[in-house]
């Protein structure tokens, strides 16, 4: 018998990209979608698929992506955020690997939208864990970047998804401000080792990472701006941890 799949999705006024995703998880048993308030078109959009909706003030994105997975009947989680959308050959993937499950987990590639194209084909993907049995699965308590965690076994599958990112340089950098200022209470009261040579190293090695690494190169101009802003994100974070550390040292 083949496991029932629930299609997970949080939302907060996406009715710009929740289209694409909704229509993406037609092939799941149930969509399930925790909403924290939307004003615009995104419950419509919701009602048309057919989506099981929820209501939930936002609780932090670990929390709220957790209530969402718990409203979820289906054996297997199949989890992306409102601006990502499966591709028909991640589905086609899915449905052939949840008829004989080999793990309890799978990283699947994620294609990030870079501004203004999609990415070459040789850039390497970002491989996220998205689809999971959910008596194994739950999200961990990173703030921001909250991801599920399994017990047991994981694997990478084949099954492409895309996620829309920031249409113009300035949300991309207005996002990465948001991001590394969320990221400053959780860390405030930590010493990493090595704190400025991070700061002063980390940068460089995040933007090579994504130009070199992962191939952003192939991608002109909207990979150089990606992998920059990447960079940017990497200096901001410990950049604000440190002026916070020093902020609090000055008031003692």
């Amino acid at each position: 018998m083949t496991p029932r799949l629930s299609g997970v999705v949080t939302t907060l006024d996406n009715g710009a990209t929740l289209e694409a995703c909704l229509a993406s998880l037609a092939f799941c048993d149930e969509i399930v979608l925790l909403d924290s308030g939307s004003t615009d078109a995104t419950l419509e959009i919701a009602r048309r698929h057919g989506a099981r909706i929820a209501s939930q003030p936002f609780a932090g994105y670990g929390p709220q992506k957790q209530m969402a997975i718990e409203l979820a009947s289906g054996d297997w989680i199949l989890l992306l955020d409102a601006d990502e959308h499966l591709t028909d050959a991640g589905r086609i993937a899915i449905e052939r690997e949840l008829a004989v499950p080999r793990a309890d987990g799978y990283r699947l590639p994620r294609q990030e939208w870079l501004f203004w194209r999609w990415p070459h084909p040789a850039t390497r993907a970002n491989w996220q864990l998205r689809l999971f049995r959910k008596d194994c699965g739950r999200m961990n308590d990173v703030p921001v970047h909250a991801a599920p965690e399994v017990t047991g076994r994981v694997l990478d599958l084949d099954a492409p998804f895309r996620h829309y990112g920031e249409p113009r340089l300035a949300d991309r950098v207005d996002k990465v401000n948001r991001y590394s200022s969320g990221l400053v209470e959780h860390k405030r009261g930590k010493q990493p080792r090595f704190m400025a040579l991070r700061l002063l190293a980390y940068p460089t090695v995040a933007f090579l990472k994504l130009y070199l690494g992962k191939r952003y190169f192939l991608n002109g101009w909207a990979g150089y701006f990606a992998a920059r802003t990447q960079a940017f994100y990497a200096f901001l974070k410990y950049a604000k941890v440190l002026e916070a550390q020093r902020q609090d040292a000055s008031r003692e």
